[in-house]
């Protein structure tokens, strides 16, 4: 730091302290929220400060000084954590006869309380899945308030809960379903529920999930002081705890089946999260595999939060991916994955 100028010094002081917490949200995904409730909250940002990290990259190279090396290495050391919010490039593979489509939407009780002013936004919710025509549907937050129903799917699993008013998962498929259930979620409004479907000779397990919300709403615009931040912290790290339990119920409830799996569903949480990296193992990120851009589930107009995931064992090739980031007719945003069964070798 000899040769900086005083300004300079101040901007590389900086820089090493966003290396520092990057470093520690690249650790904390594999790191359970109970154990460091506050700063999982971090995972929250993480692609901030890996953004941020590339500022600091592009100012030093441009002043030709040997700084840039700490923020190039944290670069380096994060790419992964790169493309699991940012996709330069997607792929479209060719359709093929085999190829079938699976859809994933929060669709906020069809706007029961009318939180959107639009009094179509369960005739436009329908209108939007005839067009796609999915052969599988994973619905979060469902009810029946829309009063209708999707004449062509034969098979549906559906499990809502509550007094006055009833909510929940459903999962509706043209496919034959062999076998339905549901994980409770301990102390929560919140569950899952699974189907077993048959496609050709495959059976292939659908999960639909919706964990623990952070409650942290897309429109809040009142003013943030120290008592109201620590409050919202606090919110979220006893969020974290509840999805903890609730992705290890999961988790424990996918090894019970040896088969094949997609998850679908609303996460309330980043893909640099304990909880995403536990209910994801080994399986296939679709928004990875062929996305593009920020991949933005959910209508937080400050920040391109991705929350929604659609997850596939290796089996399955994921042939394309899209998310619908302009249709907005709930809080989150649909996505939709086309997927083909590989051949096994004999």
């Amino acid at each position: 730091m000899k040769n900086l100028s005083w300004f300079n010094k101040i901007v590389y002081v900086l820089n090493v302290i966003l290396a520092v917490f990057t470093l520690i949200g690249y650790v904390l995904p594999f790191l359970a929220p109970k154990l460091f409730p506050f700063l999982a909250v971090l995972t929250l940002v993480l692609p901030s400060l890996i953004i941020l990290n590339i500022f600091f990259l592009i100012y030093w190279i441009l002043q030709f000084k040997k700084q840039f090396w700490l923020s190039g290495l944290i670069f380096l050391l994060g790419i992964t954590f790169f493309t699991k919010f940012f996709k330069f490039s997607e792929q479209s593979l060719a359709k093929e006869e085999d190829d079938f489509t699976v859809l994933s939407y929060n669709v906020r009780l069809f706007n029961l309380f009318e939180w959107i002013p639009n009094e179509n936004v369960s005739e436009n919710i329908k209108r939007f899945v005839e067009e796609q025509n999915p052969d599988i549907i994973c619905f979060q937050e469902y009810s029946k308030s829309a009063n209708f129903e999707f004449d062509d799917y034969k098979f549906k699993h559906i499990v809502m809960h509550g007094n006055k008013i009833k909510s929940g998962q459903a999962i509706y498929s043209k496919f034959r379903m062999i076998n339905e259930g549901e994980i409770t979620l301990p102390n929560s409004d919140n569950n899952v529920v699974y189907a077993d479907v048959i496609k050709g000779n495959d059976t292939i397990r659908v999960y639909s999930i919706h964990l623990q919300s952070i409650n942290i709403s897309p429109d809040i615009n009142e003013k943030i002081d120290e008592s109201k931040s620590k409050l919202i912290f606090k919110r979220i790290s006893n969020a974290f705890k509840e999805q903890q339990v609730q992705s290890e119920l999961i988790q424990s409830h996918m090894n019970d089946f040896k088969g094949r799996k997609i998850i679908c569903g609303d996460m309330n949480n980043s893909a640099f999260s304990y909880v995403y990296n536990n209910i994801k193992g080994d399986m296939q990120d679709a928004f990875v595999e062929a996305g593009k851009g920020f991949g933005k589930t959910y209508n937080y107009k400050h920040y391109p939060a991705r929350i929604d995931y659609i997850l596939v064992d290796d089996i399955f090739e994921v042939k394309e991916f899209e998310t619908f980031n302009t249709f907005k007719n709930s809080d989150h945003f649909p996505i939709l994955a086309r997927l083909k069964i590989k051949n096994e070798p004999n």
